[in-house]
């Protein structure tokens, strides 16, 4: 595919990573997210696309809200642990600590910060899905600056689960 392969572009994107997680029929499961993105001011909405080989996508199909956790640079460990694991074989909220939120999903108290939204919509975008977000809580920022882990700086964690 020369001169089609759009992999160029992407490889030059340094976006913040997100972890998110869901909670449906009893299953928790969470998972480190480059693909992710503010996508409407008013009314507010945010678009999170998963894998669909990922043990979250399993779980947020019957999920009714997902959560999303900005994570600083001083929290590697945890992008490794929700980047690096699956939910197929490791339970990651056994290694974190968290509460449930106002709609379930596990919030995880040590980010930097984090919103649960409901999902208004799924869009199939091939081998991710989308879903839209309406935020229906928001913790607050924690007290550190702007500055968010990328996917430069997690490109070389091993996934947990293929892409």
């Amino acid at each position: 595919m020369t001169g089609t392969s759009i992999d160029a572009f992407a490889d030059r994107l340094d976006g913040p990573v997100y972890v998110v997680t869901a909670a449906a029929d009893g299953a928790r499961a969470g998972c480190l997210v480059g693909f992710a993105s503010q996508c409407s001011i008013h009314p507010p909405r945010f678009m999170v696309w998963l894998s669909t080989l990922n043990h979250t996508y399993r779980v947020a199909r019957h999920a009714s809200h997902l959560a999303v956790h900005l994570l600083g640079p001083d929290q590697r460990p945890l992008a490794e642990l929700f980047g690096g694991e699956t939910g197929d074989e490791v339970d990651k909220f056994n290694r974190v600590a968290w509460r449930p939120g106002t709609g379930g999903s596990p919030l995880l108290t040590g980010a930097h910060a984090w919103f649960e939204g409901h999902i208004e919509a799924r869009v199939d975008g091939g081998d991710h899905i989308g879903h839209l977000l309406a935020p229906a809580e928001v913790g607050p920022p924690a007290a550190a600056g702007p500055a968010v882990l990328t996917y430069h700086d997690v490109k070389d964690i091993a996934p947990g689960h293929p892409a």
